[in-house]
């Protein structure tokens, strides 16, 4: 459920996640089923009739005048009991989610009255009876019902491990190969996610730079033609250019935008959480991950599906957002989502067929080292240990670095005690087997839900006269620390947002502290640019009050938060892009953005910066001075890849604007779509 209502202070809520109360459908009103056992009296007449108002006013807008669902999932019919026909959950968890989470970030600016109300009105939507007894969370008969009294349709077949591709398909013939792949950091393509295996999002291309940048113009545009949350970040190679949305895959002409092939994976599982952010390529492959647990290969050429193997159980909240990477015969890649206490893991997968080869527990299971590091008192469901942004490897010492994010449930540390590993902490395993070789946790404890999100980009730099070999991290908590990948110690820590408050845990009353839960650095990382000796961040400034739960509701399948959390009003969140230097960690320049920046930024050879950001403009730096050199409004909100690649010996830059998701779109969410700019004969006034 989301809303959108003014707080105490005034400013307008937006429409909500669907990921925490649904999935999105068209479904109808539900009637119960004339053979189904009667249902429960739970709520008054006239308090639906008071909740039918409030829904009116201040929930149809995102969710639709007969809970039909709209920008945020539906309220009623067989959409809302698909979201929740798991047997283990309870109108009693339904409504718990609904009064403790919505609107979302927000739910203390709604009475427990009102939160009543409007579910006694769904419940009403969904063919429940009313009686003489008013609706309250310590409603008992909430604790046995279930949002479907019996199913309306034959249960659908248990998902297959395994999906052979189409007769005969076989990868294209094409690359890029390993050695290609190893070269990626001097490649004029944009091979992996992060450009490199290094992960700088550094292009050696030097056409557009400081004099040339304000001569760009589009060179073509395309429509992805979805209402999707567009995150993805577009891989180029030889010409073609490969973007995802949740459930398509397509591939374009990277130089006019035309569509080469396009390729929809048909979901086996119903899942609210809807991302993709990329895709991995190598030796005539495309792989990807599904928000239904699969692991999918296409030939590179054609779209034509190789293979499908199932990694992941949605319902035991592993689905699968990051781009992927390939080395050698291996796919690398781990799911999401801490907040529905998966058990988090990273794996290795064959290329060929997707059979596993190695995998390790990033939640240590009984025996296993770190296992220690959870106290648990009250023996509650714990986890989380999730994934969601590409790696970076040393093809040199097959050392990955991964960026583990946040332990379940998320804020009430007085139930999870300990150093829980290991979670928000960077791990180095062996690329090869998945043997532990080193890490570091950065937030141990974490009551804030502060992830650590990047282990990137790796990059030599002299300090002190010595050549040191250094990896960075960054997160939600706002801070960039750099690694010596030798001695395994911080050189640095630099701030790259507001920080106040920040060492005091959560606790059951408000503690207001920045970054809050929504702060930091997101799902795009730093750019590192050898020419500068610069690192290039961006960063969300939005504060928030956190409250932590005495006890905690475990909802398979749903959020797992474990208390509250209030952001500021939305005119107070704002973004920065910061520079900083490489070598000592001081701030060389800031620019703030009015808005959270959460795109990709990219740095070049030409001495420029190029980033975007959610009022919809893409935007081009000085990289050495922090000087706007260019902006051009795309017409939606930016926070997807930033990519710069050459075709025909002509530099281009792919922009993925419009719908990030509803988190970061007040008004227009804009329209999923690739800009593609390259420079013109005159500046643009």
């Amino acid at each position: 459920m989301s809303f959108t209502k003014r707080s105490a202070s005034g400013v307008l809520l937006t429409c909500g996640v669907a990921s925490l109360f649904g999935t999105a459908a068209t479904i109808r009103a539900v009637q119960p089923a004339a053979s189904a056992p009667a249902r429960a009296a739970m709520y008054t007449d006239a308090q639906a009739t008071a909740g039918e108002s409030l829904y009116r006013r201040s929930c149809a807008g995102c969710h639709g005048a007969t809970l039909s669902g709209g920008t945020a999932p539906p309220l009623a019919g067989a959409g809302f009991e698909t979201s929740w026909s798991d047997p283990r959950v309870t109108l009693g968890d339904v409504f718990y989610i609904a009064r403790t989470t919505m609107p979302p970030r927000a739910s203390s600016t709604l009475t427990q009255q009102d939160h009543a109300a409007v579910f006694a009105y769904i419940l009403k939507m969904n063919g429940f009876p009313s009686g003489d007894t008013m609706l309250t969370a310590a409603s008992q008969p909430l604790e046995s019902a279930h949002v479907a009294v019996a199913p309306r349709t034959p249960a659908r077949p248990a998902p297959p491990d395994f999906i052979p591709g189409a007769a005969g398909a076989t990868p294209a013939a094409s690359g890029p190969d390993q050695a290609t792949l190893d070269k990626a950091s001097r490649s004029t393509d944009w091979l992996l996610h992060t450009h490199d295996y290094g992960g700088t999002r550094f292009s050696p291309l030097q056409e557009i730079n400081t004099t040339t940048a304000p001569r760009l113009a589009p060179a073509c545009l395309f429509q992805v033609g979805e209402r999707d949350n567009f995150q993805t970040g577009p891989i180029v190679y030889n010409g073609t250019m490969y973007i995802t949305t949740t459930g398509a895959t397509i591939a374009l002409d990277a130089a006019t935008c035309r569509v080469k092939w396009r390729q929809t994976w048909q979901a086996r599982e119903t899942v609210g959480f809807q991302r993709n952010r990329g895709v991995a390529i190598k030796d005539g492959r495309v792989v990807r991950g599904t928000p239904d647990g699969y692991l999918l290969a296409l030939n590179a050429e054609t779209g034509a599906e190789l293979w499908a193997r199932r990694i992941g159980k949605p319902a035991d909240g592993e689905i699968f957002v990051m781009a992927p990477i390939l080395f050698e015969d291996l796919v690398l890649i781990g799911p999401a989502l801490s907040e529905r206490n998966v058990q988090g893991w990273v794996g290795a997968f064959r290329a060929t067929d997707g059979t596993p080869v190695w995998r390790f527990n990033t939640i240590p299971k009984p025996g296993e080292p770190g296992f220690e590091t959870w106290k648990n008192p009250k023996g509650i469901p714990m986890g989380g240990g999730a994934v969601w942004t590409s790696f970076a490897l040393d093809t040199e010492t097959a050392d990955l670095h991964v960026a583990v994010t946040n332990p379940a449930p998320d804020l009430p540390v007085h139930l999870r005690q300990g150093a829980n590993l290991y979670t928000n902490s960077m791990i180095v395993l062996d690329a090869r087997t998945g043997r532990l070789r080193w890490y570091r946790q950065m937030v141990p404890n974490d009551s804030h839900d502060w992830d650590l999100t990047h282990a990137t980009p790796m990059f030599d730099t002299e300090i002190n006269g010595a050549r040191r070999r250094l990896v960075v991290t960054t997160g939600k908590d706002g801070v960039l620390r750099a690694v010596d990948r030798d001695t395994h110690g911080v050189v640095y820590e630099t701030a790259v947002t507001t920080r106040e408050n920040a060492d005091a845990p959560v606790i059951t009353t408000p503690t207001r502290a920045c970054p809050g839960v929504l702060g930091g650095t997101e799902w795009n990382g730093p750019a590192y640019s050898p020419s500068t000796g610069m690192l290039y961040v961006p960063a969300v400034d939005w504060c928030a009050t956190f409250t932590a739960y005495e006890q905690v509701r475990f909802i398979p399948g749903k959020g797992y938060m474990g208390g509250r959390t209030d952001l500021d009003p939305v005119d107070k969140a704002q973004g920065w892009l910061t520079a900083i230097d490489a070598a000592t960690g001081a701030v060389t320049w800031k620019y703030r953005s009015a808005r959270p920046m959460v795109a990709a930024v990219t740095a070049t050879a030409g001495n420029v910066v190029m980033t975007g950001e959610l009022t919809g403009d893409f935007t081009i730096f000085d990289a050495k001075t922090g000087g706007v050199l260019y902006r051009f409004n795309t017409g939606g909100p930016i926070g997807g890849g930033v990519a710069t690649y050459a075709v025909g010996g002509k530099q281009y830059v792919a922009v993925a604007s419009g719908s990030p998701s509803n988190f970061w779109v007040e008004r227009s969410p804009g329209a999923p779509t690739i800009v593609v700019f390259a420079v013109s004969g005159t500046p643009r006034s």
